[in-house]
């Protein structure tokens, strides 16, 4: 089995030989001499994925008895890249023969031991680093070995944070040496850093710009929350390389995530070409198998995946994080223990397992394995969150009835609590008997008044803003109002339409497309109360009359990298069109047949197909849908933009008015304008007129709220009450309308 010695536990040598290495590493460093023009030129074939060109220039040089260590490190590394795993290992043993004292050469000769399936060796290689570094430290006061020294301690479990102090040394004493931000930056993003590893690889690209890895870092970096750069990064990377193995990777996480998968497979075949071997490859064969249902291809996949390593554990867990990430977490979960079969201690595995279990609703082995990762690695970013945050849901109580389990914060439980339990006994009897669904295990949801204990709960880190709620299939997380402030959402239809998740999620297996789990828990909050929900609106209707309708075939990427917060939002409205599209021609019937045929495991759009005919068909007749639906509308206003200055006066836009009456973005200018003046009695006609052309505006613009002012500004609250109820007879998102009706009713006596 794989050995995992990253951890304190896994000293074999006392502290004081640890203060000796660190000793070592924060010895001032020589960065030697500028190398020949021969190897420069070598770096740069390896740096531009000419590996076998790389390989062909290290042979030569060798050959001519080239003293420098570094030819054998180009060769091994470009030997690697391509998978000719058994030459890499002739290579190395050749190289420690000359260099026997090389810790360089040991590092990268683990993999190259790994890769041929000598594990014990490789073992044997990271014992031998600490035993050359306590014996002949003098050796390795270079910038290179003192990078290799910093990646020995922390596998050997050291602290990070002085490893990092370190390593921020030796980028003070040689800013230009690159590999340090490249490590510094590898090791911001193991602890979830990532504005300290955009900095990092930032700095790395400044002082090495030719070199694919530094952009890759960067990518990654920018990954979570700026995909635009992330994208700009990542192309960099590959335009300097074509061949870097590890951005095609990314590329193909990234086309796995929006369900592009005809073009996951084709880089991966651009990967194949390049190296036949690539372990991470070949488990992104697996995974693609694992969707389609395909087991044996699968299998075949996953052996090749471990052929030349057979315990590795990156393996199973790639493969186990992807489902995950799909929402298929007891498929997930059962790849994570393989992986931990091979290494019991291999904490990404551990980590995601705890997650996992989480989210199924296995809650006493989640916790121990999160703590288990705590004790490991303090600086653990997941696990520390996990661990804080189980103190803190010591404190909730736990209300139950019908299969459902509650927790909430005392007080709003006492508050609230018995109306949560009505709401979703509601949900749970309507939708399952809608869709056919016996829930047979308790479905657990959890209210959170903080929205940081939300986000931990639910992603592992803070974050998440936007998210009202998540769905894991059987486990429901959900800001509570408290966690809003001044402006909550409704938790009724959050509720509801997290419910909803959990019934098409079972049917299913939890294999469905994000598009169609949302598409119908929106529809079906419209259906439980009109006031729910997402409804048209002026900007809605502009994107769907114009180009920026998403395809029904390609909807999965919608939800993926939206351009802003609207066109997100947007795609959950256009997707529950969808599913109101479908059962409208088809039925309800039909839907139920297509969530079957996801759950044996057949492809969206391959079950779309069966039932509505082409998906070419499909996308052009839900097009000519979408734009009816915009045209009708409010078909008497004229949705044209005005011909005015931003600037106009009353009289210009009155002016413009009497040749487009019905115009509504300039009435909506004149209101706002009236209403800024403050002259309230002349606006109240411009918002009747509104209201009139569309009385379902609730728009954050919308005439209703701006009327209801007016009215009240006049002195008139018989009329400021009328549009008030008609306004929450449309939506229940606005709570100041609400706060203002019990005013109004509670100084009437009602």
């Amino acid at each position: 089995m794989v050995r995992d010695r990253r951890t304190p536990a896994g000293f074999r040598w006392s502290w004081a030989v640890a203060v000796s290495l660190w000793l070592i590493l924060l010895a001032p460093a020589s960065h030697g001499s500028a190398a020949a023009a021969d190897l420069v030129e070598a770096t740069r074939q390896w740096h531009t994925g000419k590996y076998a060109e790389c390989i062909e220039s290290a042979t030569q040089a060798i050959e001519a008895d080239d003293y420098r260590e570094d030819w054998r490190w180009l060769k091994l590394q470009s030997e690697m890249a391509i998978g000719r795993y058994a030459d890499a290992l002739k290579t190395l043993d050749a190289a420690l023969e000359r260099y026997e004292y090389s810790i360089r050469l040991r590092w990268l000769g683990r993999d190259v031991c790994r890769h041929n399936n000598q594990v014990e060796r490789a073992a044997k290689l990271t014992d031998e680093i600490g035993e050359l570094a306590r014996t002949a430290g003098w050796r390795f006061r270079d910038a290179a070995n003192q990078t290799v020294l910093a990646r020995y301690l922390l596998e050997e479990g050291f602290d990070a944070k002085q490893v990092l102090r370190a390593l921020t040394d030796i980028k003070k004493r040689l800013p230009n040496f690159a590999e340090a931000h490249l490590l510094s930056g590898q090791l911001a993003l193991d602890k979830h850093d990532y504005a300290l590893a955009a900095e990092s690889f930032e700095q790395a690209v400044k002082h090495d710009s030719e070199n694919p890895a530094a952009h890759y870092g960067l990518a990654q970096a920018f990954a979570p929350s700026d995909s635009d750069r992330a994208d700009a990064a990542l192309k960099a990377a590959l335009a300097l390389n074509p061949r870097h193995v590890d951005s095609l990777l990314m590329l193909v996480d990234s086309h796995v995530d929006a369900e592009l998968y005809d073009k996951a497979e084709a880089t991966l075949t651009q990967i194949e070409e390049i190296n036949a071997h690539h372990p991470r490859a070949w488990a992104y064969r697996a995974l693609l198998a694992h969707l389609r249902s395909d087991a044996e291809a699968e299998e075949r996949a996953r052996k090749e995946a471990l052929a030349s390593w057979a315990t590795n554990p990156e393996v199973d867990s790639l493969i186990g994080t992807k489902l995950s990430q799909k929402y298929r977490f007891a498929e997930g979960s059962a790849y994570q223990r393989r992986a931990l079969v091979f290494a019991p201690d291999y904490l990404p595995a551990k980590i995601q397992l705890a997650n996992d279990l989480l989210r199924l609703g296995e809650e006493e082995e989640g916790w121990r394995l999160a703590a288990e990762v705590h004790e490991r690695d303090g600086y653990n970013v997941v696990a520390y969150n996990l661990i804080t945050l189980q103190d803190e849901l010591r404190g909730y109580r736990t209300l139950e009835r019908d299969g459902l389990l509650v927790r909430m914060e005392a007080r709003e439980a006492s508050i609230y609590g018995q109306q949560v339990l009505d709401l979703l006994a509601r949900a749970k009897r309507q939708l399952c008997e809608k869709y056919d669904v016996t829930i047979d295990r308790p479905v657990v949801v959890e209210l959170f008044p903080r929205q940081q204990d939300f986000a931990i709960r639910t992603f592992g880190l803070p974050g998440g803003a936007g998210f009202l709620g998540v769905c894991f299939g059987h486990v429901i997380t959900a800001n509570s109002p408290a966690s809003q402030a001044a402006s909550p959402s409704n938790w009724q239809a959050t509720l509801w339409h997290e419910f909803c998740h959990v019934v098409t999620l079972h049917k299913t297996n939890n294999k469905m497309p994000r598009w169609l789990s949302e598409g119908i828990s929106v529809y079906e909050e419209r259906q439980a109360d009109a006031t729910w929900g997402q409804a048209i609106n002026p900007r809605y209707r502009e994107m769907m009359l114009g180009d920026e309708l998403t395809p029904v075939s390609e909807l999965s990427g919608a939800f993926l990298d939206p351009p802003s917060p609207l066109h997100l939002q947007f795609a959950y409205y256009e997707s529950s069109l969808v599913v109101e599209y479908l059962i409208e021609k088809f039925g309800l019937e039909t839907l139920q047949r297509i969530l079957v045929d996801l759950g044996v495991g057949m492809p969206i759009n391959d079950a779309l197909a069966r039932y509505t005919g082409s998906l070419d068909a499909l996308d052009k007749e839900f097009a000519d849908y979408a734009r009816q639906r915009a045209e009708a509308m409010a078909p008497a206003a004229d949705w044209t933009s005005p011909e005015l200055m931003p600037r106009a006066d009353l009289e210009t836009i009155d002016a413009w008015l009497e040749d487009h009456p019905n115009n509504y973005p300039a009435l909506q200018w004149k209101a706002t304008r009236l209403i800024a003046e403050k002259q309230w009695d002349q606006a109240i006609p411009t918002l009747n007129e509104m209201r009139r052309l569309y009385p379902q505006d609730i728009s954050p613009n919308n005439p209703h709220l701006l009327l209801a002012q007016a009215y009240r500004e006049s002195n008139n609250p018989v009329m400021e009450r009328a549009v008030l109820e008609s306004f929450a007879a449309l939506s229940a998102d606005e709570l100041s309308v609400f706060q203002r009706l019990v005013e109004m009713h509670s100084s009437a006596g009602d």
